[in-house]
Parts: C-alpha cells; sequence; structure tokens
C-alpha cells in the first residue's frame, strides 16, 4: 500500500498549532511553525539553535520521504527541492502570514504574505500528487549524518 504526504489542508492546519493525525510530517510541520515564530524574535546566539534544529527537522522530513515514498519512474522530472525544504517553507510562509494579521504593515504586505502562502501550499499539493504517481522525483540530499 503506497505511503501518502499529507494534504496541504493538514498541513497548514499543523502549521497553525493543530495536528489532527499522528503523522510524522505534521508533527515537524507544527515543530517548524513554531521554531519559525521563535526566531521572529530571538536574539543572534538563539538563531544558531534554532536554525540547527530546523536542518535537522528537514533531514528527519526528507528520510522518512526517502524510505516511505514509491521510487519514481526513471523517467521522472526532478524537483528543484526536498520536500522538507518546502514543508519549512510553508511553515516560515504560514508563520509570516499570521503574523502580518497582528503587524500594522499595509494591506498590500499582508495580501502578498498570505497570497505567496496560497501559492506555495498549491505548489506542494502538485509535488504531492507527482510523488505519489511517481512522475516526479526529489533530490537526494540525505547527509549520513548530521
Amino acid at each position: 500500500m503506497p505511503t501518502h504526504l499529507p494534504s496541504k489542508d493538514l498541513l497548514l492546519e499543523a502549521c497553525s498549532g493543530s495536528v489532527a493525525l499522528p503523522h510524522p510530517l505534521l508533527r515537524a510541520a507544527y515543530e517548524l511553525a513554531s521554531l519559525h515564530e521563535a526566531r521572529s524574535i530571538a536574539d543572534s546566539d538563539a538563531l544558531v539553535e534554532i536554525d540547527c534544529a530546523r536542518v535537522q527537522l528537514i533531514h528527519d522530513i526528507d528520510c522518512w520521504t526517502a524510505q516511505e515514498l514509491p521510487r519514481p519512474y526513471a523517467a521522472a522530472a526532478m524537483h528543484t527541492e526536498t520536500v522538507g525544504m518546502v514543508i519549512d517553507r510553508l511553515a516560515q510562509f504560514s508563520t509570516d502570514a499570521h503574523a502580518a494579521l497582528d503587524n500594522s504593515g499595509t494591506e498590500c504586505q499582508s495580501h502578498y504574505t498570505w497570497k505567496r502562502l496560497a501559492e506555495l501550499s498549491l505548489a506542494y499539493a502538485d509535488l504531492a500528487h507527482d510523488l505519489d504517481t511517481r512522475t516526479r522525483r526529489i533530490p537526494d540530499c540525505i547527509a549520513p549524518h548530521l
């Protein structure tokens, strides 16, 4: 039975603090969003620790996808980022979008931030579909040890 990536909606919910299913990628998305939120107010010393934690979570996601997703067809097109990288950006964009609601930025800036999140979430859904149908492959960036 093939393993599926969580839907974009479940990922966005996880980034907002609600993990609906016990899926390792949803937990990682929640943790990444929490780290991005902490990063926005951290001092320079804490940034290194936060970014190291992010790198570890991205690595964990990429290890999971390498193990669980079906092998792509030989002629599958290459995607530019790993799934971990995409989920990290989704977490960042989600945190930025929610912060834009509380900030005194312009309506145009807020609209741009939410549009960027919407577009990336749609791109993630397309990637998940392509990986499931084995028509896209992702870079093999997994180092043996961090």
